[in-house]
Order: C-alpha cells, then sequence, then structure tokens
C-alpha cells in the first residue's frame, strides 16, 4: 500500500551532546545517539541523521511552539533548530513486498535482520534523496523526499509496485 503522510511538523536539531538532556525534556524523549535509529513515543520522532543532528518529526502545528521552546533554552549552547516543516513530504510504503519494492531502486539491505522497525537511514532511492524510516515490522516504510522530487518519486513506486499488487491508501 501506498499513501501519504498528510502535513507534519519537521524540525533539523544541530547540537552537541550537552544540549540533549534540555532537548530530551522540552521533546519529552532523549534524541537518539546510536547512528540510523529512532526515538519514538507514537506521536512525535526522532531521527538520527548524524553524531550532532537530528529530525524531530512532531504533529501538525505543533512544530512552532517546540522551535520557540528550543531556542529559547539552547540559546546559551552551541545549537541550530530550523523548521524544515515544508521542505520535504512523507511517502508511506507498507505490506509484504515493500520490502522488494524499495530493493529496486535502493542499495541498502532491507533484510529483517539487518534493517528493522525503529531504524532509519539517509539514502537514495530511484536516484532521490530521501530519509527512510522503517515503522513497523509489517514492513511498513515512512519515505522523507524533498516536495520537488515527491511525484516523480511516487510515480516510481507505483511503477515499481505493479508487480507486487499495488494499491494507493
Amino acid at each position: 500500500t501506498l499513501g501519504e503522510r498528510r502535513h507534519s511538523g519537521k524540525l533539523n536539531l544541530r547540537a552537541g551532546a550537552d544540549a540533549l538532556a534540555v532537548v530530551a525534556e522540552l521533546v519529552g524523549m532523549a534524541p537518539p545517539t546510536t547512528p540510523n535509529t529512532v526515538a519514538s513515543d507514537g506521536v512525535r520522532r526522532i531521527l538520527w541523521l548524524g553524531p550532532d543532528e537530528w529530525l524531530i518529526a512532531v504533529p501538525p502545528g505543533d512544530e512552532t511552539a517546540l522551535r520557540a521552546g528550543l531556542e529559547d533554552a539552547l540559546a546559551c549552547r552551541h545549537a541550530s533548530i530550523t523548521d524544515v516543516t515544508d521542505s520535504r513530504t512523507v511517502i508511506t510504503l507498507m505490506g509484504a513486498r515493500a520490502r522488494d519494492v524499495l530493493a529496486k531502486g535502493c542499495g541498502l539491505d532491507f533484510h529483517p535482520r539487518v534493517f528493522r522497525a525503529g531504524q532509519c537511514a539517509q539514502t537514495t532511492l530511484a536516484r532521490a534523496s530521501v530519509l527512510l524510516h522503517q515503522t513497523t515490522e509489517e514492513p511498513a516504510y515512512d519515505i522523507y523526499v524533498d516536495r520537488s522530487f515527491a511525484r516523480y518519486l511516487w510515480a516510481w513506486l507505483e511503477d515499481a509496485s505493479l508487480e507486487y499488487g499495488f494499491v494507493a491508501a
């Protein structure tokens, strides 16, 4: 099944280790420090992007207040918070053959022993830069893609899914 996760707030956070406790207090969970992992409470998600960089995904409308709170709390620390809500959209892909569809256009190993729920990776999919997040073991994926590539990637995913019984959500 292919779908779109309707609007969600997205904040890019760059910060040192000294800021993580402050972020955890404001967001409700600590940013993951293990590469390519995701912290989630079922509503908010913090995706690891690098040793000092995370993407915080929140319900629509929450990003403005959270950004302001983070900026205030981190004012005396070396940190940057950027609202990137409008720069990316999220395409969802789920179903028994989702791994096979992704493997057609991405070099990552999607075997369940290697890439599991709670993991993410920045990569290319069909030549588009994406952030993949496996959300469940079903498997289900959130694919964060620049809005300018969303229509192209959607069409590519539709085509790649046809042999597996594509269904648009």
